[in-house]
């Protein structure tokens, strides 16, 4: 069985205080942005069934969610738009959202967990490797974080109905397909993404 504390508890016998986990959603969508939450949770208690945000049902998710808000000692939040995603690239843009995220913490942490990412910031920090299951804090940052892209995106649903985004969160589904060549590309939709760039290329060539 997986010592989910194994990473922090190491932080705290090293005289670390506040542990923060900091992990990102949306890399996969063709539309909408990369989202990254940052948190620091209480060493003395621990909330059952943290897991990657992808391996737990949004039901849930929404449960835990409430939990962690709750809890938690500080909680950052970052949206980065799908301009961003399409000037810097998704692999930046999630970097840049996950230091954003640390920067929005009302405490400023001493020691930082990341999912597989290294980071530019002036914080001791470790990349792990499926992070967002091995360590608890990061975990509870992946269901944050997907949360709050997740409830964003629902919201685009009402704003773009046909799109299926209630369902498909802006990831590529066949839906999702299908209305992209029906009724066009969307201003959230990211452009350097190859359905989103297969159809405005179509249109520049009618356009000829």
């Amino acid at each position: 069985m997986i010592d989910q504390l194994a990473y922090e508890k190491e932080a705290y016998l090293k005289g670390y205080n506040y542990v923060a986990g900091v992990d990102e959603v949306g890399r996969g969508p063709m539309a909408g942005p990369v989202v990254a939450a940052c948190v620091i949770m209480p060493k003395d208690q621990m909330i059952e069934g943290i897991n990657d945000s992808k391996k737990i049902s949004d039901k849930m998710r929404r449960k835990l969610y409430n939990e962690i808000k709750e809890k938690a000692l500080a909680v950052g939040v970052c949206f980065l738009s799908h301009k961003v995603v399409d000037e810097i690239n998704i692999y930046q843009a999630s970097k840049l959202a996950m230091e954003r995220a640390i920067k929005k913490l009302k405490i400023k942490p001493d020691y930082v967990l990341t999912d597989a990412m290294k980071l530019d910031i002036d914080i001791p920090h470790q990349p792990i490797i499926k992070g967002d299951m091995l360590s608890y804090t990061i975990g509870c940052a992946s269901i944050v974080a997907k949360v709050a892209r997740d409830d964003y995106m629902i919201r685009q649903a009402k704003k773009y109905p046909g799109y299926d985004f209630e369902n498909n969160k802006g990831y590529p589904t066949k839906k999702h397909k299908e209305a992209l060549i029906k009724l066009g590309v969307l201003p959230i939709h990211r452009v350097t993404y190859q359905p989103v760039a297969d159809e405005l290329n179509k249109l520049k060539e009618g356009a000829l």
